[in-house]
């Protein structure tokens, strides 16, 4: 690929990055503020274009009156209130058209002037995959919502959201290597494979996030370091069968959300330390420092988050938080596995 046409590309897929970023903030937003239930239809064109009068709000209105968050929890809603949560959610929607339209367009030139080859063009292919399937989640998941529901599952709540990073994590790693010249190596195995170990953590961490996120959790027990003064919550093991309390115990679900915090910390401190015995490339550095002041400003936002109560502001901080300590982890893993140790 020749230098400027690479530039283009990788402008491209940054570009996604951001609008990826931007959608997932957003939808958080929209889900803080008891949003995403607001559009009851899905209709890829003609949804594009929000009531332009006070007939169609009228018609939109009427139909949120029909699920059950607006009869159970809504009902007292004026037509300015439902505008209000409309507009969160459309604005989720319209970047999420967004970013099919910001990957297609460059897409079609970039192949008509045989600016990619045949990888790239698979790459590209399997990134478009990826949105529409995150597409059809979203909706799987507002679906969940709109029959006997106030809210969404935060099971398909987790589904989106790991579809989401999943997709920001390939089109992030595709720019990097276009961006740094690949080596022939094998590495270092034990930093690669702790930072797998990491990322994995940071993975899971995400859907309990979710899980936090979608059942309320932390608006319960909201004390540091002890909930309520235990450090072990004595409703840990209240559901039967056993393993509910897994997935959806509002205790046991932001205990382990706590836990899983406490080990990326600690994983990434041990990174840091092991890092500083070997002899490291400025990129690796770089990438090192980069990841452990991700976790901390995002395990800092997530005690503030919990002590004041999930207010939007924080709690949206701390979900783009996620996504920076995501990313920086993906950045180590990418240099220990694409470029040489200067020394082991």
């Amino acid at each position: 690929m020749k230098e400027a046409d690479k530039k283009q590309v990788i402008t491209w897929l940054l570009a996604g990055c951001f609008l990826i970023f931007s959608m997932v903030v957003v939808g958080g937003i929209t889900r803080l503020t008891g949003s995403g239930l607001s559009i009851t239809e899905w209709n890829v064109v003609m949804g594009a274009v929000p009531p332009l009068n006070e007939t169609q709000w009228q018609q939109a209105f009427e139909k949120y009156k029909q699920i059950p968050q607006y009869q159970k929890i809504n009902y007292d809603f004026a037509l300015s209130d439902f505008k209000h949560i409309f507009f969160w959610e459309y604005l989720h929607r319209l970047i999420g058209r967004l970013v099919g339209i910001v990957f297609l367009l460059p897409f079609i030139y970039f192949v008509w002037k045989k600016k990619l080859s045949g990888e790239w063009i698979r790459k590209s292919v399997f990134l478009f995959a990826l949105g529409g399937m995150q597409g059809f989640l979203g909706w799987f998941m507002v679906k969940s919502g709109l029959t006997e529901r106030v809210s969404v599952s935060h099971y398909r709540l987790a589904i989106h959201l790991v579809a989401a990073f999943i997709t920001f994590g390939f089109t992030f790693w595709f720019a990097m290597q276009l961006m740094f010249e690949r080596k022939e190596n094998d590495g270092n195995r034990r930093l690669a494979s702790l930072t797998r170990w990491i990322l994995g953590f940071v993975i899971l961490q995400i859907i309990y996030g979710a899980f936090t996120a979608g059942l309320h959790a932390g608006r319960i027990a909201n004390t540091f370091p002890t909930m309520d003064g235990e450090w072990i919550p004595s409703g840990i093991n209240a559901l039967s069968p056993a393993y509910l309390n897994l997935f959806e115990n509002l205790l046991t679900v932001q205990f382990i959300h706590r836990v899983l915090a406490c080990t990326i910390v600690i994983l990434i401190f041990v990174l840091w330390g092991t890092g500083r015995k070997k002899i490291l490339s400025a990129y690796q550095k770089k990438s090192i420092n980069a990841c452990v002041l991700a976790v901390v400003v995002q395990f800092l936002l997530g005690i503030f988050t919990l002590l004041y109560h999930v207010p939007v502001a924080l709690a949206a901080l701390h979900q783009a938080g996620g996504f920076f300590l995501f990313s920086a982890v993906l950045t180590v893993l990418f240099f220990f596995l694409k470029m040489k140790l200067v020394a082991e």
